[in-house]
């Protein structure tokens, strides 16, 4: 791998004990038991039980998937929402020595066939909801031997030609309420997400027991979680398992709130949530919490949301959107970087008691950035040709990193070589800076960095001070080919509805004009009803810049 490692004197430890991840859920069990865990259902009901009652069905659905033929290093696909019953496959999977494969249903069909097949999946579970999204490529999924619905209607009920079929509540049936775990290899994997890159087909990381492991020990310790908190699991659990939020809970013996089915146009349930299961700690994209605060303008009787932490990643929160959570329920937003490869978490922005002195402008503005690597994480950005950059937080480079729960490389994928060095660290293709307070920060991806007449231009930094006009409700700034300077930026805007033809171009670029030299404005702003997305919440550049290639006509 390209590091040394010292053997050093042997210790008495007992190495050989592994860290297996259904081991949380069985302390949890154990010496947390009366601990509540609410799901929402589709009707707006709430399933409540506890840790006790969980871990007796993870026993049983883990005994029924041994009865159907799934063993250890299998891959189990799950198609769901935000359920608990999503979290029960997890621990049950996992627990016999299988891998979970997360399975996207925002990806395109196609996309979801290549994930499955190149997983070599034995078994699918899906959402009754979500069967339309497995029925038309069933016939393609050579490696799949059945299917389970997750669904509490009894099989007859299900209209679907999937075949051979069971259902979640005949998992449950199962008479064992225990289970003899396995001690399973640490470096087993025990769950596989693919990544939805714009480009190429996804590529599998295997996350083994070992990482997710320690990358749980990490988040609680880096967000200061406790039996105290409550948690409510909004980022999709189909996305590196939701960030492993689902995992803290059991692990400190937090109450742990599951939504379900939710949209960006039901974001009034996740608010709602977070009142009535009095929520303190969350996370999701600026995508997600952006609606929700919308929501939360338009309530009569703003709500108390103090001392709720909400873990922001995905893309850089705008600032004025972190100001607003602040001044109208005193929830802070805390912002964190990460990807698919590192599990996620890379760093996290805390502010060091050291810079409490700051003038609040400048508080304000550092939270803006990614924050300090996690311990455990290595870090380091590079030049074109592989030197370190200075830290002075203005000189540019590519972000490499590595660490125990970071992949070091995509399985059954050539491009794995073009990824990674050969000292082990991920090439994450994220142009940053490094400050002298260790503060990492996100310019741009590379590819979306806009080069003008030789010099680089921030599409995140403009699109940041554009979403602090109080009549815009997003923006995303592409780089578009132009003749004279090969690139410039291009503005696309998103209004409030109640603000919509009342602000023009000019009064965009005057607002933001104090924050940038002139040559780095947008040489045009158009207003548009909505931003193409990925299937994770993030502007899809990709499709933008092809829509607009001809706009200042460098593209003919």
């Amino acid at each position: 791998m390209g590091y040394r490692i010292v053997q050093g004197f042997p210790s008495t430890s007992n190495n050989d004990y592994q860290l297996n991840v259904p081991t949380i859920l069985r302390h949890a069990a154990r010496s947390f038991p009366e601990v509540e865990i609410a799901s929402r259902n589709m009707d707006g009901s709430m399933f409540r039980y506890n840790y006790r009652e969980c871990y007796e069905r993870v026993c049983r659905v883990a005994n029924a998937l041994k009865r159907l033929g799934v063993e250890p290093g299998d891959r189990v696909g799950v198609l769901d929402f935000n359920t608990h019953m999503f979290a029960e496959l997890f621990y049950a999977i996992a627990g016999i020595g299988a891998v979970l494969l997360q399975i996207n249903p925002r990806v395109s069909m196609q996309d979801r066939s290549y994930i499955i097949n190149h997983s070599g999946a034995k078994l699918v579970c899906v959402s009754d909801l979500l069967i339309p999204l497995i029925e038309p490529i069933a016939p393609e999924l050579k490696s799949v031997e059945g299917y389970v619905v997750i669904t509490g209607r009894p099989k007859e009920e299900l209209q679907t030609q999937l075949s051979p079929l069971y259902t979640y509540g005949e998992l449950l049936e199962e008479p064992e309420a225990e289970l003899d775990w396995p001690m399973i290899d640490e470096r087993s994997a025990c769950t596989a997400c693919y990544t939805t890159g714009t480009t190429g087909k996804p590529k599998g990381v295997y996350l083994s027991h070992r990482a997710l492991y320690l990358h749980t020990l990490a988040v609680v310790a880096n967000l200061n979680l406790s039996m105290h908190d409550v948690m409510l699991q909004i980022t999709p659990m189909f996305h590196v398992l939701g960030w492993g939020a689902f995992i803290t809970g059991p692990l400190v013996g937090a109450k742990m709130v599951f939504p379900g089915l939710y949209t960006l146009e039901m974001t009034n349930i996740l608010v709602d949530l977070m009142l009535s299961e009095k929520v303190t700690v969350t996370c999701g994209a600026p995508a997600i919490f952006m609606p929700m605060l919308e929501y939360i303008k338009k309530m009569e009787s703003k709500p108390d949301l103090h001392g709720a932490r909400m873990v922001s990643g995905a893309s850089e929160p705008p600032l004025a959107m972190m100001k607003d959570y602040w001044e109208l329920g005193k929830a802070e937003i805390i912002h964190a970087y990460g990807a698919t490869e590192t599990t996620p978490l890379v760093s996290i922005n805390l502010l060091k008691p050291s810079l409490q002195g700051l003038p609040e402008e400048e508080r304000w503005d550092l939270k803006r950035k990614q924050g300090i690597p996690v311990v455990g994480i290595d870090v380091k950005v590079v030049d074109e040709s592989g030197q370190e950059v200075p830290h002075d937080g203005k000189s540019v480079g590519e972000l490499l990193i590595r660490g125990p729960w970071v992949t070091c490389s995509y399985y059954d994928d050539p491009r794995s070589a073009e990824s990674f060095t050969e000292d082990g660290y991920w090439r994450s293709g994220d142009a940053a800076t490094i400050d002298p307070n260790s503060y990492l920060k996100i310019v741009d991806r590379f590819k979306d960095l806009v080069k003008s007449g030789g010099e680089w231009i921030s599409t995140v930094d403009l699109e940041n001070a554009i979403m602090a006009h109080p009549a815009v409700l997003e923006a995303g700034v592409i780089g578009v080919p132009h003749l004279e300077w090969e690139e410039r930026p291009l503005a696309l805007v998103v209004l409030r509805e109640e603000q919509k033809g009342s602000v023009s171009k000019q009064d965009i670029l005057d607002f933001i004009a104090p924050g940038f030299a002139k040559w780095q404005l947008p040489d045009d702003v158009i207003f548009v009803d909505e931003l193409p997305k990925t299937s994770v919440g993030k502007v899809a550049k990709r499709l933008a810049r092809e829509e607009f290639k001809d706009h200042y006509g460098g593209g003919k």
